[in-house]
């Protein structure tokens, strides 16, 4: 259970997947502190919690997230160099509690994208789009540079387009982001529910701690250079999960034909 109800966010539970809504759709959803550590604080214990195997991260209103708020920005001004430092490490901190969750996040982007917006979908393993949604980096229009979300950034736009959306703050429409493979699918605002629900079925119906170390392989090698160590590395893996008590009973019930204990 969340030990404490957060304020801008609503999490629910059902069969396994918790759903995180970010709930402040009079700023289209923009974070302020309260918001940074909620989700923060909300992604640690999920992270933890057994009866949870997939986490969906949404948006109340008609955009996902514009960003910083305003408010917030101004009171950024009079900050002193210390201070902007501690505020950009709780920023990152909130997106590496995204990242490093346990448990497969699916983005579920019900409208437009901005600035640190990108972080938080960029944080999660899969984006499922409505079709007409929106994004962009618009930090350089401000004389501003997306720091702290660009490891996720560049990982999922890829660095030739980072260099290009970063330096230009252009908008860019979901078929762009679709064709970059920013967006791993887009549907009419109509199948968005639909969409989400079955991928989370899908992910919830794999051995949870397989997914959880499948989630964790991928950060953990992607961009290595394929040599001994990595070999080696890889080799460790899949054998200590052939042995685990998952690994034994997901190949027992194949050969039985059989579901597996995880779907019961």
């Amino acid at each position: 259970m969340i030990e404490k109800k957060p304020q801008t966010l609503i999490v629910e539970f059902a069969h396994q997947v918790a759903t995180v809504t970010l709930n402040r759709p009079e700023v289209r959803n923009a974070f302020n502190e309260a918001m940074i550590v909620e989700l923060t604080t909300v992604f640690r214990e999920l992270s933890e919690r057994d009866d949870v195997r997939a986490v969906v991260l949404g948006a109340n209103g008609k955009a996902f997230c514009a960003g910083a708020d305003l408010n917030w920005m101004k009171q950024m001004a009079g900050y002193s160099d210390d201070d902007n430092h501690a505020d950009a490490l709780r920023l990152a901190d909130m997106l590496r509690s995204i990242y490093r969750c346990g448990k497969p996040v699916i983005a579920r982007v019900n409208g437009d994208v901005y600035a640190g917006g990108m972080g938080l979908i960029c944080a999660c393993d899969i984006v499922i789009s409505v079709d007409t949604a929106h994004f962009c980096l618009s930090e350089a229009r401000l004389g501003l540079i997306p720091a702290t979300i660009a490891p996720y950034v560049i990982r999922a736009l890829g660095e030739r387009a980072s260099r290009r959306y970063f330096a230009t703050a252009e908008q860019f429409d979901c078929a762009t982001a679709l064709r970059l493979g920013f967006v791993s699918e887009a549907v009419t605002e109509d199948k968005l529910d639909d969409a989400v629900q079955q991928l989370a079925a899908i992910l919830c119906s794999n051995g949870p701690r397989a997914v959880r170390a499948c989630k964790q392989l991928v950060q953990d090698i992607a961009g290595r250079e394929i040599d001994t160590a990595l070999i080696e590395d890889t080799a460790v893996r899949i054998a200590q999960v052939r042995a685990s008590a998952e690994g034994r009973e997901g190949i027992a019930s194949f050969l039985e034909k059989r579901a597996p204990a995880w779907r019961n």
